[in-house]
């Protein structure tokens, strides 16, 4: 056999709907045997979605997760299926008996109504986003090889082709000609570029093809970008899917012999890939679970802008619901571009002015305010008159509210919660406020959507009279330098002042991040875009004395 023809389905799963993920395996099988493939590849953990978390600890879900491979099995015709799903482990294969975990992360191949053997994950990935080690033993049998045909092939998943030394290494050297690995790996910015050359790499490294197949999809924080490539055995890419969207595909992919010269498509420019991981996890988080509408808080700024503008390219015009609700301290121009946008965007709009009932509550409190000078406190009245205004529609019509906070402002504590945090999602959450100005510039490309005006004028709360962000809070490129060493990078203060940072500016922007560590706790899930995102990722205690 000369080539093999790989079919893999980079699907959007969903965690938990084991029936529904099986369904949509099985008809990505049928789909295959229509196109003669050989194998079909699906994505890593496909019948549970990934990832399942604690699910994994209730007996009931592994259950119907292994009786829904056995009903995919009955269902397997001529092509080698493989498929991700959560199997047990028996104890002598079981590792550590000092460990209490009896589960892995496995692939079945299945055929023909039978299955052909189960490949278990080994390397486990327990960093970042990642806690297999909560769940899963890790396997052993790292240079398991089949046949098809005359062609031996390794199976592997996931983190298992990130090491050199990993299992398809160890296949390779038992003889695979081929190597497959199916996939869960979540998107972050720059993710791509790395993992290409980590493949191609591993092909260069073993001598045969490499065929990588991965989820595509959000799921709560994390988003999947699919992606899926195709690497010949000199490490040539031969083949890459479209990012953030399904595809069904196929590749015959040479063995032994030189792979034909293949057209490749390009990955999506940077400014556009993050929108579009933003607008799927957005998309996906209100599809996924049960609503079918969204509103959206406009203030007339640059935040509140582009999450309306992601918020109709994720569910569509008629889905996104756009309310401004000024006080004494908004001005007309924010309210009129509050207005524009939602005109160039095609979604409802509807101002609510609160200044009445941000009067009531002065005058409510003002025994208990006699005698102190304005602060805070009432700026934040404001915030969260219009967080309840935002929940009240959103209870009484059923339209999730999307928070409009970015990663600076999540930082630093320049939120305020139960205000302006308030919300189901909060879909700039891992964007640094200079990002949020290029996204802007970016959705603008074809023509004014966000007002013009919205982005050049001074980013401001609105809160009292002539405020500015840069009354409160150093310029912006300066405060996400600061941020993406400190929070990002996890340097010190002396290592972000040696970088040339201004000392006390970094002591400040440090004892903000570390003051407000209870309020990102409160904050609503958003996607992860980044390579160190609060909350999955960076996970530091509420109270901590440490600061150096």
């Amino acid at each position: 056999m000369s080539t093999v023809r790989v079919a893999c389905a980079q699907l959007n799963l969903r965690v938990g709907n084991i029936a529904a993920n099986a369904d949509s395996i099985m008809a990505a099988m049928a789909w295959a045997d229509g196109h003669k493939a050989d194998i079909l590849l699906l994505p890593e953990l496909a019948i549970t979605g990934y990832p399942p978390e604690d699910l994994l600890l209730r007996r009931r879900f592994v259950d119907d997760n292994l009786a829904a491979l056995e009903r995919i099995t009955k269902a397997s015709g001529s092509v080698v299926t493989v498929v991700g799903f959560v199997d047990r482990v028996a104890e002598d294969q079981h590792p550590d008996d000092s460990v209490p975990r009896e589960l892995a992360n496995a692939a079945a191949l299945v055929q023909g109504g039978r299955r052909l053997g189960t490949y278990h994950k080994a390397l486990l990935p327990n960093y970042g986003v990642f806690d297999e080690a909560r769940y899963f033993v890790p396997g052993t049998h790292t240079d398991l090889i089949w046949e098809l045909g005359e062609v031996k092939f390794g199976v592997s998943v996931c983190e298992d082709i990130w090491s050199p030394s990993g299992p398809p290494t160890d296949q390779a050297k038992a003889g695979a000609q081929l190597l497959l690995n199916i996939n869960g790996s979540p998107y972050h910015h720059g993710k791509g570029e790395e993992r290409a050359e980590l493949l191609a790499a591993q092909a260069r490294r073993s001598g045969v093809p490499v065929v990588y197949l991965n989820l595509v999809g959000g799921q709560d924080e994390l988003v999947f970008d699919g992606e899926s490539m195709v690497f010949d055995a000199t490490g040539q890419l031969i083949h890459r899917a479209p990012q953030f969207r399904e595809d069904l595909f196929y590749v015959d992919v040479a063995i032994g012999s030189d792979q034909p010269a293949a057209e490749v498509r390009s990955r999506l420019p940077e400014d556009e890939e993050m929108y579009t991981a933003l607008v799927t996890g957005l998309g996906d988080y209100v599809r996924k679970n049960g609503f079918s509408s969204v509103v959206v808080g406009l203030s007339g700024g640059i935040d509140s802008a582009l999450t309306a503008a992601i918020a109709v390219d994720a569910l569509g015009p008629n889905a996104v619901w756009g309310v401004t609700m000024p006080t004494r301290y908004s001005s007309d121009g924010s309210i009129a571009d509050s207005r524009e946008l939602a005109a160039n965007l095609g979604c409802r709009f509807d101002m609510i002015p609160i200044d009445d009932i941000f009067a009531q509550f002065l005058e409510s409190l003002a025994p208990q305010f006699e005698d102190t000078d304005p602060n805070v406190a009432e700026e934040n009245l404001q915030a969260r008159i219009r967080g309840a205004i935002l929940m009240g529609l959103s209870n009484k019509f059923g339209s999730m509210v999307v928070a409009t906070g970015n990663k600076s402002e999540m930082a630093v504590g320049y939120a305020t919660l139960y205000g302006d945090m308030a919300g189901g999602y909060a879909v700039l959450k891992d964007v640094f406020k200079t990002w949020v100005y290029r996204l802007a510039r970016w959705r603008n490309r074809d023509g004014v959507v966000i007002p013009e005006a919205t982005i050049q004028k001074p980013p401001s709360a609105e809160l009292r009279p002539g405020q500015l962000d840069s009354d409160s809070l150093p310029d912006y490129d300066t405060l996400d330098g600061i941020l993406e060493m400190y929070v990002e990078e996890d340097r010190s203060i002396s290592d972000i002042v040696a970088a040339g940072f201004p000392p006390t500016v970094v002591d400040r922007v440090a004892k903000l991040v570390d003051r407000n560590e209870y309020k990102r706790r409160q904050a609503a899930p958003g996607v992860r875009i980044s390579t160190k995102a609060f909350g999955r990722d960076r996970r530091l205690p509420i109270t901590n004395g440490y600061l150096k």
